[in-house]
């Protein structure tokens, strides 16, 4: 079940609301643990009992390293995070990556072992990073412990962000668990942000998704330079508008709730370095990271050797943590090299630049980034990147990249403008008008706006065929 699907937003999300607002307080949260659990058995009923067991490892673990810090026994809190961690690790690595081992250990030892073909998980890189931050939390001291296991439950299994994101830490929401204090305001808030992911999603996302199966289903050598160039720059915009609609939904559907999730996007692409990027791409797995592995490491405390290090392996982490395939590796690789050289210097150059320039670097780096990460295999890689610089000998254009060119031109425009903070700019100057023009100006636009947005994303969404979000399958 999609956010973007005619089910989830005219059967299941109005069955869920009335529920939800109609139950008492006290039983406001079992309804949204039911309703989650049906929200992720309708694709995958089996995997309910795996997101389950998770849950209660988690729930048990915590109470056990909560139980053992408050009597000064680290040694035994610190056995039992272990464990929490060892067996969530486990379940991942099992699901996510035992068919990847065996296939390249077949590959190369000539070997014969069989395959696991376990599907994966919906979400299941979400929901355990996640059910460890608890853990980790409790014993570092900076989470209460939860002793309601129905609460708990709820956290972990949120409908709103469960799939994809963002990655709630248990501090964000554990004083909202059992508040409910949604007021008009938020609710209004929420559905004004729920109806901006949903167009980005299905208005932005989708259609130029379209441009880039084009050039992806082409033989990459016979690709001009602007044909690939196209297509990277499709793929750039589908991924951005596909993942932040998600998480712009999830943030609106939570506040709607009376939830206040993290933001994950602040305008990545206006980004002047690769440092700064990161701060502003996915920025609730960034902080993942470096909470639970950068900083524990000695972060850049220990000298540049092992910030280098740190670094290295945060990277070859994030990159694995989005799929079994050497691609997600070697885009890990791709970040990290740029990551070290801007802390080696290069960093210290780009802040003298002219912003233009420094935009174009990030730019650059992000835009091959995304090549690495959405073409799969290595011939094809090296084929796409061979295109795009040229080396393939068929020119800088050609008939196709024109009419692709032509028929994208005001989407790509339109794109680009959105994923700067542009109109955001626009809308807080007519917000914080002082003349009577700005903010009627603003009062109209706030109410006719979303209103044209949901109508023209519930018309596409009528019309149109399952497409999931891209991040569902990590």
């Amino acid at each position: 079940m999609v956010f973007s699907s005619v089910f989830f937003l005219f059967r299941f999300l109005p069955i869920f609301v009335v529920c939800y607002f109609v139950a008492p307080k006290r039983m406001k949260n079992l309804v949204l643990l039911l309703a989650s659990l049906v929200f992720y058995a309708w694709g995958e009923p089996v995997y309910v009992l795996l997101m389950l067991f998770s849950t209660m490892v988690d729930y048990v673990h915590g109470r056990a390293i909560g139980f053992f810090r408050r009597r000064g026994r680290k040694n035994a809190a610190r056995c039992f995070l272990a464990s929490s961690v060892t067996i969530n690790l486990a379940i991942l690595c099992l699901f996510k990556y035992s068919d990847f081992v065996i296939r390249n250990l077949n590959a190369l030892f000539h070997a014969q072992l069989p395959l696991w073909n376990l599907p994966l998980p919906i979400g299941i890189s979400f929901y355990t990073f996640q059910t460890m931050s608890y853990t980790i939390d409790v014993y570092r001291g900076q989470a209460k412990i939860q002793k309601n296991l129905l609460d708990f439950a709820v956290f972990v299994t949120m409908f709103p962000q469960l799939i994809a994101g963002p990655i709630v830490k248990y501090t964000d929401v554990q004083d909202d668990l059992g508040a409910h204090r949604a007021t008009m305001e938020d609710i209004s808030r929420g559905c004004k942000r729920f109806i901006i992911g949903l167009a980005k999603k299905v208005l932005i996302a989708n259609n130029i998704g379209a441009l880039w199966e084009s050039v992806n289903g082409m033989d990459f050598g016979s690709l001009s330079v602007l044909a690939a160039w196209l297509g990277a720059v499709a793929f750039a915009f589908q991924i951005y508008f596909d993942f932040s609609g998600y998480s712009d939904m999830a943030i609106g559907l939570g506040a709607c709730l009376g939830f206040r999730f993290p933001e994950n996007f602040r305008y990545p692409y206006v980004s002047r370095s690769v440092t700064e990027f990161w701060r502003r791409w996915h920025i609730t797995l960034s902080q993942w990271f470096r909470d639970n592995v950068y900083i524990p490491l000695g972060g850049n405390r220990k000298g540049l050797a092992k910030q280098i290090r740190n670094i290295l392996l945060v990277w070859v982490l994030t990159g694995i943590w989005h799929g079994a395939g050497w691609n997600f590796l070697l885009w890990g690789l791709w970040f990290a090299l740029f990551l070290i050289l801007e802390k080696m210097g290069l960093g210290n150059v780009l802040e003298r630049l002219p912003k233009i320039l420094g935009r174009l670097y990030a730019a650059f780096v992000v835009l091959i980034g995304w090549v690495l990460f959405a073409v799969e295999s290595r011939e094809g890689i090296l084929a796409y990147l061979w295109a795009m610089f040229g080396g393939n000998g068929v020119g800088l254009l050609d008939g196709n990249a024109l009419y692709l060119l032509g028929e994208y031109a005001v989407l790509l425009t339109a794109a680009l403008v959105i994923s700067t903070p542009l109109f955001f700019r626009l809308c807080q100057s007519f917000r914080e008008s002082r003349t009577g023009y700005g903010i009627a100006v603003y009062r109209f636009a706030e109410k006719v706006v979303p209103a044209l947005l949901l109508l023209a994303s519930i018309a596409y969404v009528v019309e149109a065929s399952y497409n999931p979000f891209l991040y569902f399958r990590f």
